[in-house]
């Protein structure tokens, strides 16, 4: 593998390294948690602790392929989208657990699942497989964001 290859693929690695560890920095569910008025179509929190490990392992792997496979140009967008995604699911963490900032929360969650479409597609692109293994993230995404907006319409 190229040597550029080799450093895109650590690169993308490390992204999702950084969003595993960096996801739960702020998340200490408190009283203010607690107190929130929740929908009630939220999954149940074990769902939580296996989607997310999913979730990360694929993401991993797929900017893996995508580094292993394209061409330098959709490498370089697939990191920079996972970069802004990853970036902005982390300030939802630290806006929702420390700020407390309901608003700012589901604009991070919206833009994170936003930001990450591209990536989905340019993962089609380089391999069906992990495309389609890819989707449950993407959906989580969107379902977190509509939580997040739901606990603005309800609090």
């Amino acid at each position: 593998m190229a040597p550029w290859r080799i450093a895109s693929a650590i690169v993308g690695i490390l992204l999702v390294l950084v969003y595993a560890f960096g996801a739960n920095y702020w998340n200490r569910p408190d009283g203010w948690y607690q107190s929130l008025q929740k929908p009630s179509w939220q999954p149940p929190g074990f769902i939580f602790g296996i989607i997310w490990p999913y979730n990360f392992i694929v993401l991993g792997f797929a900017l893996y392929i995508i580094a292993s496979r394209a061409n330098p140009l959709i490498v370089g967008a697939s990191l920079a989208f996972a970069a802004i995604s990853i970036a902005s699911a982390l300030r939802w963490s630290y806006v929702f657990y420390s700020k407390h900032d309901l608003h700012a929360a589901e604009i991070s969650l919206l833009t994170t699942a936003i930001m990450t479409l591209p990536v989905l597609a340019l993962a089609f692109t380089q391999s069906l497989k992990i495309g389609i293994a890819l989707i449950p993230y993407q959906l989580w995404l969107f379902t977190a964001a509509a939580i997040a907006h739901n606990y603005v319409s309800n609090n």
